[in-house]
C-alpha cells in the first residue's frame, strides 16, 4: 500500500477509495500522482473551507492535475475503487 503524508485530516473513506486507486496507477506514475494529487486535494479542501479531505478534492485534483493522455485510464480505476466522479465533473 501506498503510505500518504498529508498537512490535513482525510475523510477515512475517502482516504481509503485513494489508496486503492494509488496502486492501480502504474508504478512509474505512482510517486508523482500521489505528490500532485495530495497537495491538490488540499488545496481543493481549503479553497471549499473545509478542514478534511472528501471526494471532491481527490476527484477534482486527479481531473485537473492528471494530464490528457491518461484520462481513460484515470476514469476507469476510479470506476474500479468507486469515486462518483460523474457527479463532480
Amino acid at each position: 500500500m501506498v503510505s500518504i503524508q498529508t498537512n490535513m485530516q482525510w475523510d477515512a473513506i475517502a482516504l481509503g477509495k485513494y489508496n486503492k486507486m494509488l496502486n492501480l496507477i502504474p508504478v512509474f506514475h505512482r510517486r508523482l500522482a500521489k505528490e500532485v494529487v495530495n497537495k491538490k486535494a488540499e488545496q481543493g479542501a481549503v479553497a471549499r473551507g473545509s478542514s478534511i479531505v472528501e471526494e471532491i478534492d481527490i476527484v477534482q485534483a486527479f481531473m485537473t492535475e492528471v494530464p490528457k493522455a491518461f484520462y481513460s485510464l484515470m476514469v476507469r480505476i476510479m470506476d474500479e475503487v468507486g469515486f462518483d466522479y460523474k457527479k463532480y465533473i
